[in-house]
């Protein structure tokens, strides 16, 4: 629960601040000029605000929508991520989001009608071009849903687009503002997931893998496409059963006709960003893997790494044909 809650001067009267207020009629709402006063400065303990962060209401300025990095996609021509959320409210180990942030606070940009009118200007610009936009990069797409109403402005807007494609990507099962609506047949719904024995350990507080499934599986009902997200790929000694596990809990459930796409790639991070956060979890098993530092990234072996883009995809392709799978390699 909020008992905190940040708002700029300037947009204080704005109607999506006034209607995430009413929802914490109990928090203490402060005023700043800038977000940045509150969520940048360094002298924060990311650990303990994790366990009682504010929500700090924003606008943003430039830079709406940017250009994914190189190897991120799912099938389009070009690809974007944008993020109306900075930070997320679950606590996964290996978030890259605790080595770039300076803040565990939430913070919310509510003008989502400038992120909207960049977007269909990208668009326009190449109308015969199909593009997607990631909407998972420095948040989970869902889990704030009740608070923000994220889904439910942007799939509307979304739906009038032609060459335009939605990620949502979740580890959430907040899917309610998707059924009570018609498919947006360029939505793709995507879960992540980690074998169950990994996922009890490093990610905390995200929903049961088996609870994720269920929601993928509701949403599938109603005929929206669905990804699948293996990423990251977690190094344990018997990471080959694990997966295997996972693999056929997933299929056994999960149309595949209606999967759109499948997604992997291993566990990696710039090295600054790790650096931070072993400072914060020091004692985390996670980071007693066989790791090295190659080209400013941390990650696996080459070798593990080669094996387990090569077990995994040799996995998959039992189950769903190569052209729905798309491995994410640097």
């Amino acid at each position: 629960m909020i008992d905190k809650l940040y708002i700029e001067a300037a947009i204080q009267e704005h109607p999506r601040v006034k209607d995430i207020l009413s929802r914490f009629p109990k928090a203490r709402v402060i005023l700043c000029e800038r977000y940045g006063e509150v969520f940048n400065p360094r002298a924060q303990n990311f650990r303990l605000q994790k366990q009682q962060p504010a929500l700090i209401l924003a606008e943003k300025y430039q830079k709406f929508a940017l250009p994914a990095p190189s190897g991120y996609s799912i099938g389009q021509q070009r690809n974007f991520y944008f993020s109306h959320m900075l930070n997320c409210i679950y606590d996964c180990r290996y978030c890259f989001l605790q080595g770039m942030y300076q803040s565990a606070n939430y913070v919310v940009f509510v003008n989502y009608e400038d992120f909207q009118r960049q977007i269909r200007e990208i668009c326009l610009e190449k109308p015969d071009t199909q593009i997607c936009f990631f909407s998972g990069y420095d948040c989970d797409s869902l889990a704030y849903e009740p608070v923000t109403n994220f889904a439910k402005h942007f799939l509307e807007f979304f739906a009038e687009i032609p060459n335009a494609w939605l990620e949502l990507r979740t580890k959430s099962t907040q899917i309610r503002s998707l059924l009570d609506r018609e498919v947006v047949p360029r939505c793709v719904v995507a879960f992540s997931l980690t074998p169950e024995s990994i996922a009890d350990k490093v990610e905390k507080g995200a929903p049961a893998i088996a609870k994720r499934l269920d929601a993928a599986v509701k949403l599938q009902n109603q005929g929206w496409s669905i990804g699948l997200r293996f990423d990251p790929l977690i190094y344990q000694h018997n990471y080959r059963q694990c997966y295997h596990e996972l693999f056929e809990q997933v299929f056994k459930v999960i149309k595949v006709e209606l999967i759109h796409s499948i997604s992997f790639g291993v566990f990696r991070l710039p090295e600054q960003f790790f650096k931070k956060i072993l400072k914060h979890y020091p004692d985390e098993k996670l980071f007693a893997s066989p790791l090295q530092i190659s080209d400013g990234m941390m990650s696996y072996h080459a070798q593990i790494e080669a094996a387990m883009m090569h077990d995994c995809e040799t996995m998959l392709r039992e189950y769903v044909p190569q052209t729905k799978i798309f491995p994410c390699r640097p």
